[in-house]
């Protein structure tokens, strides 16, 4: 495509990040509420695992369909598709959402929309941007995942505490569509595309060929499993916590989330640029490394002090998030021109079949481990994450 002018590129990153950030208030209202389901309910920790993670199967199955499409049309319309969809599924949870099945029905409506956002919110970047910038720009629009999880984390736990869980669904509806409404008055048509051959761009072949971007897919794959494993179960883990030491003082569980998540997004800005003048692939095999370490050992801290709890919670969201946007960033950079839009496909359905698979793997190890009562099954449930995670460093090695 022609060149984005400086100015440009920056109003298409500040309206695509503030969109993104929008569109996630209501990816984690679920899980940041998620100890009032399961006394309201009556569920268990598989059935708990499986709201939490069905998100993300209806990501991966949707996002297939939806970012490949972004190579042949502008990635803004599918992004407003997408926007929408998360909208609306977010004001029927309000509605409707009644226990299990509806509520798994609906989550699995809000991940189809999240497909069209995240992902193809990315192409519309990358397609509005160019120049020694971008890298660092695709760093910014990645890290602010980790500050919408924050902000959903924040509000989902102040809205439910004020006005019930069905306002704090309420809010993730309208902020969703409020990000659309954005995109569609703020961010300027794409320049169009060289002509290119013609290609099926529902074609994956050519981009599981390419073995640069592989490693860095895989790589996040493996991230992946780790993040949304720990940030679905972490505030009904602090919650255990403090049920077992009455009387400690801290923050409480959501807002530790929310901390988390803004110390993530520092995270992830900075383990991008440290990978951008390092070595990439070593840098995040350190912080892999470092996180699935740590994952190992910290659900067998249920016991000491609760501040001492919240600190390793906190670091463990540190260390998960530095190869994030670095990952991603590796893949993008890595993919063919034409072929950005399948690669960020590929990415991001390997990627959130395991952002799926994490959380309910971690809720059925707790089951089986004993429940959610059991210091021993949180400390295993943990490591299942953890185990996860130690295998990123091997995907790093394709080339």
């Amino acid at each position: 495509m022609t060149a984005a002018t400086p100015s440009t590129g920056f109003a298409a990153v500040a309206c695509l990040c503030l969109a993104e950030v929008l569109t996630m208030v209501g990816v984690f209202t679920f899980p940041a509420l998620l100890p009032g389901f399961v006394a309201e309910w009556s569920l268990t920790a598989t059935e708990a695992g499986w709201i939490s993670g069905v998100m993300f199967a209806g990501y991966t199955l949707a996002v297939p369909i939806l970012t490949p499409a972004t190579d042949r049309i502008d990635a803004k319309k599918v992004y407003l598709l997408g926007a929408t969809v998360a909208g609306m599924a977010g004001l029927g949870f309000a509605v409707a959402a009644q226990g299990f099945w509806s509520a798994l029905a609906l989550r699995f409506v809000a991940g189809i929309g999240l497909a069209g956002t995240y992902m193809p919110g990315l192409k519309a970047l990358v397609d509005r941007t160019s120049g020694p910038q971008q890298p660092r720009w695709i760093s910014f629009y990645t890290a602010g995942f980790s500050l919408g999880t924050s902000l959903s984390f924040l509000l989902s736990g102040v809205v439910a505490d004020a006005m019930g869980w069905r306002a704090a669904f309420f809010l993730a509806g309208g902020c969703a569509l409020a990000g659309a409404a954005l995109v569609l008055t703020i961010l300027r048509r794409a320049q169009p595309l060289p002509p290119t051959p013609p290609a099926n761009p529902f074609d994956f072949a050519p981009v599981f060929r390419n073995r640069a971007a592989m490693g860095f897919v895989l790589g996040y794959t493996t991230h992946v499993w780790e993040l949304f494993g720990a940030r679905s179960w972490m505030v009904a883990f602090l919650v255990w916590v403090l049920t077992t030491q009455p009387g400690a003082t801290g923050p409480a569980p959501t807002t530790v989330a929310t901390i988390g998540g803004v110390l993530a997004m520092v995270a992830s800005i900075a383990g991008a640029d440290l990978a951008a003048r390092l070595d990439r692939r070593r840098v995040c095999a350190f912080a892999m490394i470092g996180s699935a370490g740590l994952a190992l050992g910290v659900g067998f801290a249920g016991g000491l002090p609760y501040g001492v709890v919240v600190a390793l919670i906190l670091l463990h969201n540190v260390l998960i998030q530095i190869d994030s946007a670095a990952l991603t960033t590796g893949a993008v950079l890595a993919a063919e021109p034409s072929r950005r839009g399948a690669t960020i496909a590929v990415h991001s359905l390997l990627g959130f079949s395991a952002a799926f698979l994490g959380p309910l793997v971690f809720g059925m190890v707790l089951d089986h481990a004993g429940g959610s009562g059991n210091g021993l099954a949180w400390g295993l449930a943990f490591a299942s994450l953890g185990m996860a995670a130690a295998l990123g460093p091997l995907a790093l090695r394709l080339r």
